[in-house]
């Protein structure tokens, strides 16, 4: 009672109040910080050829940008009166771009609208054929290298540089669309409260082959059981995920 009575003063001066942060976390989420600038760092550092091989290899078959940057949603703790709190924020992220220049959103929106509402007949319409993947893989707007960088998530490395600056995790929810989290249920919010991250416990053990409640609710585990350990052990585990490709489209 104590906890949504000091909530509720705090959605008075602040309307983007998610929830009140674990008080017993303070110092998990300092070091879980330290351990996302280290590790970022060392690995702008590590992968800076690899990652500028594939800005080369994306400008030579699609000429523009090699970079997309989307506004997403994510979520910061903030302080009030003693409370600390998850405050929902929007971030630019960034990614390598896999798609045509100026490609249209809406078949992808249409998309995430049916896979929140598990509508598996719009989903199958979109796609042209049935799949079981929860991604919409048929894209006609993804280019020749974009669908090896999907499928090796090396379309994602640029997002360290969203670790380094604080607007990310390696470890977390993945960062949701506005469209999208205009369209979520009242208990999908809480896969907001959490930093987003690169990679985490959905990504982990089932990218895009369960439903979006499974993938929401797998997000709300990590949330709920978050430690410096767990946060390791899927640090470790993401290599193997990646080359392994199992459910990555």
């Amino acid at each position: 009672m104590q906890s949504d009575v000091h909530l509720n003063l705090i959605r008075k001066n602040d309307s983007s109040a998610l929830c009140l942060a674990p008080s017993n976390r303070v110092a998990y989420y300092t070091i879980k910080r330290i351990l996302d600038v280290v590790f970022s760092s060392i690995l702008l550092l590590l992968l800076a050829p690899l990652m500028f091989l594939i800005a080369m290899l994306i400008f030579i078959y699609s000429p523009g940008p090699v970079l997309f940057i989307q506004k997403r949603v994510g979520a910061k703790r903030q302080t009030h009166q003693n409370n600390s709190y998850w405050k929902k924020c929007y971030f630019d992220c960034y990614k390598f771009r896999t798609m045509k220049i100026d490609a249209d959103s809406s078949v992808h929106q249409a998309y995430i609208k049916a896979l929140i509402e598990n509508d598996e007949s719009t989903m199958e319409a979109l796609q042209g054929v049935p799949t079981q993947p929860r991604k919409l893989v048929n894209d006609s707007r993804i280019i020749a290298p974009g669908k090896l960088l999907r499928k090796l998530s090396l379309d994602e490395l640029p997002q360290l540089w969203n670790v380094l600056i604080g607007d990310m995790s390696l470890i977390g929810p993945r960062p949701a669309i506005p469209y999208e989290v205009e369209m979520y249920k009242p208990w999908h919010l809480r896969r907001l409260e959490a930093q987003p991250g690169i990679s985490g416990l959905q990504q982990i053990t089932a990218r895009c082959t369960v439903d979006f409640d499974q993938q929401v609710q797998l997000d709300i585990d990590y949330i709920e059981n978050q430690s410096i350990w767990l946060d390791l052990k899927l640090i470790l585990k993401t290599p193997l995920a990646v080359f392994s490709t199992s459910g990555a489209y």
